[in-house]
């Protein structure tokens, strides 16, 4: 009995236990709420707005919000009108502020999420007067695969769903009990390449083959990286060895033939017949024969070689490389200008680079003390990026046009909103 009274005691003592704890009344600087407590229960809500010249932190000219366990959710908060919310672009990223807004004059820089790429290569935003200036778009990239194509008697492991993989994912297939990949193994890798995948693999009933040694070859090169791991069975062969030993001494590119990407898994009985070499290279595979043969040609050399043997990378002035792999760069053009000629670059067997490209002025220079004559009093130098519009206000309701065009600057009348919707300036 006694135990029952002290479990009584200790829950009387903690009050926080059982009853959520109340609010009291916000410190709203800049603004107003109804209604107006000195405390309010559990999960009251309140209303409020800002006074003159000033918004709310979050979208509209009121908000709400509401007590939780003792604390106002979201804070009632009044920001300048001037300032800015924090942008919504789907795929992406961008650097978060603390406070949750924006003061005006503030930059944000964009990265898309893997899979997607800037429309126009557009990375920046800028907040002015209360708004965003082209807040940047994340579009999928052309070298992007959808989700990997079913195949009977298989599932994917390892890899949770989604709907789209960025260029040179892989991912991996197991056959169901009782079947395999051409007749031995029950898994096999597949690769995003250039926006499709490799050839898929086939489950098909069918045991191992039981030849005393592995006899599979499992060639895992992606999009320029290329790594052999050969096991033969024993037996003899041409020009060289195929006994469980690698048939390559260096990484090369091995393109896949006849639509054949990289992950190959290739198992049974037969042995291999193709070319090997000691550098880079490709080694085309037929599963056909049963004798392995070698060829040395060392003269012959792959057209692209590892970007790193062609030293340092080129500069491109008012571009920067965003994307660098094995056999290849990419490159983008800062904000404002635009690219001429290929985005990626690659060294050649010579040890040269591929044509490179130009990053080229994409933007007008707006020197406003020379429109003086159409009422606008500001000065000072303003960019409009190629093919936008910038509004510049003439008098407190009026505003005029710019519009940036192939490099030329072009503008309106000065006219109040309702004209320019209109067409009428």
């Amino acid at each position: 009995m006694w135990v029952r009274y002290l479990g009584f005691v200790i829950l009387f003592g903690l009050p926080g236990a059982l009853h959520a704890q109340p609010c009291g009344a916000p410190g709203l600087d800049g603004g107003y709420f109804v209604p107006l407590q000195e405390t309010y229960s559990h999960e009251i809500e309140i209303t409020y707005a800002c006074d003159s010249g000033r918004k709310p932190a979050v979208e509209g000219w009121w908000a709400t919000s509401t007590c939780q366990n003792g604390v106002w959710s979201p804070e009632p908060q009044c920001i300048g009108e001037e300032d800015c919310l924090p942008p919504e672009i789907p795929n992406a990223k961008f650097n978060k502020k603390q406070n949750s807004w924006y003061n005006e004059g503030n930059t944000i820089r964009v990265t898309c999420d893997n899979g997607y790429e800037l429309k126009n290569r557009d990375a920046t935003a800028v907040c002015l007067n209360g708004t965003w200036t082209s807040v940047p778009v994340c579009e999928i990239s052309n070298n992007t695969c959808g989700e990997p194509p079913q195949i009977p008697h298989a599932v994917i492991i390892g890899q949770k769903y989604q709907a789209s993989f960025a260029a040179d994912s892989k991912v991996r297939y197991k056959c169901e009990d009782g079947y395999s990949v051409e007749g031995a193994e029950s898994k096999k890798s597949i690769f995003c390449i250039s926006g499709s995948w490799s050839e898929l693999p086939k489950c098909s009933r069918g045991t191992r083959q039981n030849t005393g040694h592995s006899s599979s070859v499992e060639v895992t090169t992606s999009a320029g990286s290329g790594t052999q791991t050969v096991g033969g069975g024993s037996g003899s062969s041409a020009g060289g060895t195929a006994g469980g030993h690698p048939t390559s001494t260096e990484s090369g590119t091995q393109p896949g033939g006849g639509g054949r990407g990289s992950g190959d898994v290739v198992h049974g009985g037969p042995t291999i017949t193709g070319t090997t070499s000691t550098g880079s290279g490709t080694q085309p595979v037929d599963r056909g024969s049963s004798t392995t043969s070698v060829s040395n040609d060392r003269n012959s050399k792959p057209a692209f070689i590892p970007v790193n043997e062609c030293g340092v990378s080129p500069v491109i002035p008012n571009g920067v490389v965003v994307q660098t792999e094995r056999m290849h760069l990419k490159y983008e053009c800062n904000s404002y200008y635009t690219r001429v000629g290929p985005d990626t670059v690659v060294c050649t067997n010579d040890g040269r680079w591929s044509e490179l490209p130009s990053c080229k002025e994409a933007f007008c220079v707006l020197d406003l003390a020379q429109y003086s004559g159409i009422g606008i009093r500001q000065t000072g130098k303003e960019y409009i990026k190629e093919g936008e519009t910038k509004n510049v206000y003439c008098s407190y309701y009026d505003y005029v046009i710019f519009t940036c065009t192939q490099g030329r600057v072009t503008y309106t009348q000065c006219c109040e909103a309702y004209y320019h919707n209109y067409g009428r300036c």
